[in-house]
């Protein structure tokens, strides 16, 4: 294990930094192309920031918040005391739990439950293998899939508008709603062309940057 006093900073452009498992009292910084993994845990007393992914075979854990470019993707549990925000996916083995947002540019993956101070919003889908918890509202694009009930608006601090007490998706699976309103906005059944679209993928333990090219099409949802 890595252990440091203070901040640790990680200069642009090294691709994947990796550690056995890696823990500062201060802040985790990985600058623009840099990305962070570990074979265990990842822990920062204060937060955690990579311009490109987090990745950790256990628990990541942050005393404020934590931030990724790419996808952040822990074996275990993803905990932080701020909010949690990543340009891609987030997954976690086990719960993801945000002092205050959760938001992501594709997918939220837990397999257990999921809760945030304040709202969760997916690019794509949600899915929790127990119950999902907000103070504001949740929102997908595409499908919401819940292993037990569903909260939106329990914000404690004022009052939720009825947008706040949304729970929007195109379509909910699986879950119960027990607190807040389900808008169900539909699947997208036409295929779209994608040209010209950054996806990313993983060759090898390393994540690359990919374009799509002309002509390629979204197969139409089942």
């Amino acid at each position: 294990m890595s252990d440091y006093d203070g901040h640790i900073e990680i200069e642009a452009n090294l691709g994947w930094v990796k550690f056995n498992s890696i823990k500062a009292k201060g802040h985790i910084w990985a600058e623009s192309g840099s990305g962070i993994k570990a074979g265990l845990g990842i822990t920062a007393g204060s937060g955690i920031t990579a311009g490109s992914g987090i990745t950790a075979g256990s628990e990541i854990t942050a005393g404020s918040g934590i931030t990724a470019g790419w996808g952040i993707t822990a074996g275990s549990g993803i905990k932080a005391g701020w909010g949690i925000t990543a340009g891609s996916e987030i997954t976690a083995g086990l719960g993801i739990t945000a002092g205050w947002g959760i938001t992501a540019g594709s997918e939220i993956t837990a397999g257990s439950g999921i809760t945030a101070g304040s709202g969760i919003k997916a690019g794509l889908g949600i899915t929790a293998g127990d119950g999902i918890t907000a103070g504001l509202s949740i929102s997908c694009k595409t499908t919401l899939s819940i292993g037990l009930r569903i909260f939106a608006g329990l914000c404690l601090w004022r009052e939720p508008t009825k947008e706040e007490l949304e729970i929007r998706c195109g379509k909910l699976v699986k879950g119960t709603v027990a607190f807040g309103t389900l808008v169900e906005t539909g699947l997208v059944e036409e295929s779209k062309t994608l040209e010209g679209k950054e996806v990313k993928v993983t060759i090898d333990g390393t994540e690359y940057t990919a374009v799509i090219k002309e002509g390629y099409k979204l197969p139409k949802s089942k």
